[in-house]
């Protein structure tokens, strides 16, 4: 904690008895506390449970999440940012998939994926596949949830993605399969399309 009179205190004994300059360093001083303010109030503006509303956009940006949408509530926004700031160390894996879709759906959510650790020669063939199942899309439109999975999910792995009981993703993909059913997935040569095996 500063004293009221932190820049006057400084000064040596005799000066502190002149009265002109002590009211005209009291000036300087007075400056000084407003940037002084600023700088101890700093690190609060990146705490996204403080922080402008402004800031905690920019924070989600920083954070390379560009679906934070502006309409939805404060709380929201700030909820997002923070978790998913916790949750980016498990991106592209099976936990921070699980995690960022209870974070964005609020609601029922099943990963499961063909991928792991697999001694030598008992890994299956074909790209690893994951299967997801969500009850809602939450408070995002369909689409938009798809898009923000995609982002998240390896660029080597085939994705299935159910919403309810519809087939979401791929739209090419035969939508007879049952929601909660992982499909053995191959990836065909020419398209690299997830099709289910007969």
């Amino acid at each position: 904690m500063r004293r009221d009179n932190w820049l006057i205190h400084q000064l040596p004994v005799g000066m502190t008895d002149d009265d002109f300059l002590v009211r005209y360093l009291t000036i300087f001083q007075r400056l000084a506390d407003t940037v002084i303010e600023q700088v101890d109030q700093m690190s609060l503006m990146f705490d996204p449970d403080v922080a402008p509303d402004s800031m905690v956009r920019t924070m989600a940006q920083w954070l390379g999440v560009d679906w934070v949408d502006s309409s939805l509530e404060d709380r929201r926004q700030r909820e997002i940012v923070r978790r998913y700031a916790e949750l980016i160390q498990w991106r592209g894996t099976h936990r921070g998939l699980q995690l960022l879709l209870e974070l964005l759906t609020d609601g029922p959510v099943e990963v499961r994926d063909t991928g792991g650790v697999f001694a030598e020669g008992e890994a299956p063939g074909g790209p690893a596949h994951v299967r997801i199942d969500v009850g809602t899309s939450g408070w995002n439109r369909p689409d938009d949830l798809v898009r923000i999975v995609l982002s998240e999910v390896p660029a080597s792995v085939t994705l299935d993605m159910w919403i309810g009981n519809e087939h979401v993703w791929p739209p090419s993909v035969d939508a007879s399969a049952t929601p909660g059913q992982l499909p053995v997935a191959q990836a065909t040569a020419d398209t690299g399309q997830v099709t289910p095996d007969a």
